[in-house]
């Protein structure tokens, strides 16, 4: 488990939110009643299950590339990889604000590049989000040579992108290497020998959906 993964329940990003919301909730139960502060109340489940983080069962397939996200399958298209810049598939999932949004690993490797892009923030569901949108890229390298990239990207209401990972690292399959809040996606760029898993409109789970088996 990551030094940046304490919590097994609620996402630590989430505490500050969590914490207000219970607070404003509390003292408008005290002056209005708790049916006058019914709807802020509900605005803390909100907050509260955004900020959910379970733990998850990691597939041990090596050549598997897990979901780096909760969510929907948007895209599936052969293009370039904008960071290692060769031909390519990628794999977009988006994250509606009702998903899990802590970011997981796809494969076990070594981080060689991490670079941040500012950006607008149109709505991630679209294809120019992938371009336009602030976003935060990392290619990792597996022991049997194969690189792929993923990419953060912010969408309409998204507002922060973390990411706790750097050039050197060591990341392991399922291992929670950063956060988006409110909204946004992950594009996965794999080698275009890979074999993918998914189709668009299918709903994914981060680490436990397999999206695509490498040839290698």
């Amino acid at each position: 488990m990551s030094k940046h993964y304490p919590h097994p329940i609620l996402a630590r990003e989430g505490w500050p939110f969590i914490l207000c919301a219970v607070c404003v909730s509390v003292i408008a139960s005290l002056i209005f009643g708790w049916l006058g502060a019914l709807p802020l109340w509900i605005i803390t489940v909100f907050v509260v299950q955004f900020f959910r983080d379970p733990a998850r069962t990691i597939p041990q397939q090596a050549n598997a590339v897990l979901s780096p996200a909760d969510g929907r399958i948007v895209t599936v298209e052969r293009c370039q990889d904008p960071q290692l810049k060769r031909d390519a598939i990628k794999v977009s999932v988006f994250m509606n604000v009702f998903n899990v949004h802590s970011n997981r690993c796809p494969v076990d490797g070594v981080v060689t590049q991490v670079n941040y892009f500012a950006g607008s923030f149109v709505n991630a569901d679209l294809a120019k989000a992938s371009v336009e949108n602030e976003r935060n890229a990392v290619s990792v390298k597996m022991a049997s040579g194969t690189e792929i990239t993923f990419i953060q990207i912010a969408g309409l209401v998204a507002r922060r992108i973390l990411c706790y990972t750097q050039p050197g690292d060591t990341l392991a399959r399922g291992q929670r290497y950063g956060f988006i809040r409110f909204g946004s996606r992950v594009d996965v760029y794999l080698p275009p020998d890979a074999t993918v898993k998914v189709s668009i409109g299918d709903k994914v789970s981060a680490t436990e959906t397999i999206l695509a088996e490498l040839a290698r």
